[in-house]
């Protein structure tokens, strides 16, 4: 019987809330692609025009019920999370998966696509269900970023990034 799985992996997840860091943020940003960009105004002020609805910030309640939903959605998968931080803008996750290889055609970048896509997905459902549902059409940016975690080292330094440092002005690449 052949196998239909390939190695663990461990990645580190995030996406943006809708509207909450567009292209040409003062903060930097990523290009599709192309990786960071330096902070352009310009650019910015033109997505900020584009915008079909207000940006999505999630309260203090709506950051629990998606990290609860995360807690579950790895435990029903049999992924092991590492470490999970909402935020009022964005999502991180730390998460080692076993990606399913199901047909000949598999590729990794589409694998780990879907676990973060599965993430998102629950996270969306759990916001526009709870006490205080999220209306907007798009609660999400689309896509978002995910990194390999290859090291025992970088995975203590990204869980210790997304636990901790969060909080911290100074943060550099994982704290």
């Amino acid at each position: 019987m052949p196998n239909d799985f390939c190695d663990p992996v461990t990645l580190f997840i995030t996406w943006t809330t809708y509207g909450s860091w567009l292209p040409g943020d003062a903060r930097g940003w990523t290009r599709w692609k192309q990786g960071e960009q330096q902070p352009q105004p310009v650019l910015e002020d033109w997505c900020k025009g584009r915008m079909k609805e207000n940006a999505v910030l999630l309260d203090s309640s709506q950051r629990d019920s998606v990290e609860e939903v995360i807690r579950q959605h790895a435990e029903h998968r049999g992924w092991q999370l590492h470490a999970v931080s909402a935020r009022s803008n964005h999502v991180h996750i730390v998460v080692t998966v076993v990606p399913s290889i199901g047909n000949p055609n598999f590729r990794m970048s589409d694998g780990v696509k879907r676990v973060r896509d599965q993430f998102k997905a629950n996270a969306t459902r759990v916001l526009r269900r709870g006490q205080n549902p999220v209306v907007n059409e798009k609660v999400w940016t689309r896509g978002g970023d995910i990194q390999f975690i290859v090291t025992d080292d970088d995975l203590e330094k990204v869980m210790i990034y997304v636990s901790e440092a969060q909080d911290r002005m100074d943060r550099g690449k994982w704290g």
